[in-house]
């Protein structure tokens, strides 16, 4: 290598509880508290998630986009709420973040 620090790479996740939409950095194998920002009752646009993350000290992985996943607040019963989350690749910004 040439000196220069490669970006390590995570999944960035958003998910809504209780009415409210938070973004969170998923850092897997360690006891760090994962980077995370609080959103109002409104989903989040793409440009207040990429600010959003940008704070936290990470960007989207050039060609990432954002996959949405249905799940259930309580799994095993086919009546229970539905969570959406959404994810996407993210990479940690020069000299900042993890």
């Amino acid at each position: 290598m040439n000196g220069q620090k490669t970006a390590r790479e995570f999944t960035a996740q958003m998910s809504a509880r209780e009415g409210f939409w938070r973004l969170y950095v998923v850092l897997l194998n360690t006891c760090e508290r994962w980077p995370e920002h609080r959103f109002g009752h409104t989903v989040p646009t793409f440009t207040d998630r990429t600010d959003a993350l940008s704070v936290l000290g990470f960007e989207p992985v050039p060609g990432a986009e954002w996959t949405w996943t249905e799940d259930r607040e309580t799994p095993d019963n086919p009546a229970s709420p539905v969570v959406l989350i959404a994810a996407i690749r993210v990479r940690s910004r020069s000299g900042v973040g993890v």
